[in-house]
């Protein structure tokens, strides 16, 4: 362990100045998902599954959300350093063109066809009904989504990190409240139900993309101009597809295979699918530090990467892998501690709570990969453009091992649940001996940078 890890207070500052709103942030987004289950399941059951699905044609798209800004964020992060703002706006330009193409095909398919996106998830005619409701409102904010997550970026990575923070989280707290108001009809609103919950979902994304907007028109702000949106450079175009491919290609294997995990599971009977769903609640809130140290890791080392500081970008790298080792122990240590807390707030029947009891010890094992993997993958090699490590190790690791050893576990060997629970957690165990002999090859120190990007 590097001995200046703690003393080095300007990096320190650096990095944590991201984190923490960055982390605030994520845990925010992960609250108003619970909020909206435990709203809609206290109008209908029916209805709290209908939307959940509805939900997954959200994630499809913010995987193509997360290729896009992904890539803005890497190359942005080296330019900013740089001070290149000029090419900075292009990229983000490029970035904005992408997404609101993505948010134009996902709300015509909402609004055109969405019984035929709710039949891609189920075969049951209430809920698809339920869901093409709720698709059919809830479907004017991905118009919106793509606007937003642009405009957050930009803000993100030019050194307002804060200010994104602080506009998403008054969306999230103004979504959770205006469900509240219009699933329930609070003060003197009609109950609306499944309508009301899409209502919030789309004024949420009104409000939060009017902010973004707006804040971008300061003077301190790096914005996006019109100009540039129509503006062209083949040099930027095959930068930002080099970076902005492989991400879409780990997003896409990353996302169906925990679909396919939470598939495997829910096959295993209604006390196994009960029990996942809970540890799949504490994951994502735990997730939200190491997923915001590894944005910080990002901007910080590729600031230094733009700017030509190698070695110094190197240092940071070593001293960012010691504090992913670290938040992997504590998160292990904070859910072993909060087991018992867990099982006394949700009502599950014994066996449940017996399977719930035993994925969180092996969950807390696997999040000390999890953490480990998520600041080192997605932080310090992004940093650099070292984004085909991370579909090449999912590839490996989840698709090639953890999956068909979940599958035969399941299904072909019938071990119990514990067991099928622990093969889907293989995948980030089994990277951390990859992951560390690839850190310390340094390949993924690199400047992404162009003198010429008018060509």
């Amino acid at each position: 362990m590097r001995s200046d890890v703690f003393s080095d207070k300007a990096f320190n500052k650096k990095l944590f100045r991201i984190t923490i709103p960055v982390s605030l942030q994520n845990l925010m987004l992960a609250a108003v998902a619970a909020c909206d289950a435990i709203m809609l399941g206290r109008v209908d059951q029916n209805a709290m599954s209908a939307v959940s699905l509805a939900g997954q044609i959200q994630f499809v798209q913010n995987i193509f959300f997360w290729a896009s800004t992904g890539a803005a964020s890497v190359l942005g992060a080296q330019y900013y350093g740089k001070g290149d703002e000029k090419t900075l706006t292009k990229i983000f330009g490029l970035c904005l063109k992408i997404n609101l193409i993505v948010s134009v095909l996902f709300f015509a398919g909402c609004e055109c066809v969405p019984e035929v996106l709710m039949g891609i998830y189920t075969n049951e005619s209430v809920l698809i009904s339920i869901g093409a409701r709720y698709l059919r409102i809830a479907g004017w904010s991905y118009l919106i989504t793509g606007l937003s997550q642009t405009c957050l970026t930009d803000l993100k990575v030019t050194g307002h990190v804060t200010a994104g923070a602080v506009i998403s989280s008054t969306a999230v707290v103004g979504n959770i409240f205006l469900n509240a108001v219009l699933i329930f009809g609070l003060l003197g609103a009609p109950a609306l139900g499944v309508e009301g919950a899409a209502t919030a979902t789309l004024l949420a994304r009104i409000i939060e993309g009017s902010l973004a907007v707006l804040f971008l028109f300061r003077k301190d702000c790096i914005g996006i101009p019109v100009s540039v949106f129509f503006h062209r450079s083949g040099v930027i175009f095959r930068d930002f597809m080099k970076c902005a491919l492989p991400i879409l290609a780990s997003g896409s294997l990353w996302g169906f295979g925990f679909s396919l995990y939470t598939a495997i599971l829910g096959h295993l009977g209604t006390d196994a699918a009960a029990a996942n769903s809970v540890s799949a609640v504490v994951r994502d809130l735990f997730c939200c530090l190491c997923n915001g140290i590894a944005t910080g890791a990002n901007i910080v080392l590729g600031n230094e990467f733009g700017a030509g500081n190698t070695e110094k970008g190197k240092r940071y790298g070593e001293r960012i892998a010691v504090y992913s080792i670290l938040t992997g122990l504590v998160t292990c240590a904070l859910i072993l501690a909060i087991t018992p807390l867990v099982l006394a707030f949700y009502r599950l029947t014994p066996q449940a709570s017996t399977y719930l009891t035993q994925m969180m010890v092996i969950m807390a094992i696997y999040m000390i990969g999890r953490c480990i993997n998520t600041i080192l993958i997605n932080g310090v090699f992004y940093s650099g453009g070292d984004i085909l490590f991370d579909a090449v190790s999912l590839a490996v690791c989840m698709w090639g091992i953890a999956i068909p050893l979940s599958l035969l576990s399941a299904f072909v060997f019938r071990f119990p649940v514990p067991v099928v629970f622990a093969c889907t957690c293989l995948d980030e165990v089994g990277k951390l001996p990859w992951v560390f002999s690839h850190f310390k090859k340094y390949r993924w120190v690199k400047n992404l940078t162009r003198k010429d990007t008018e060509q």
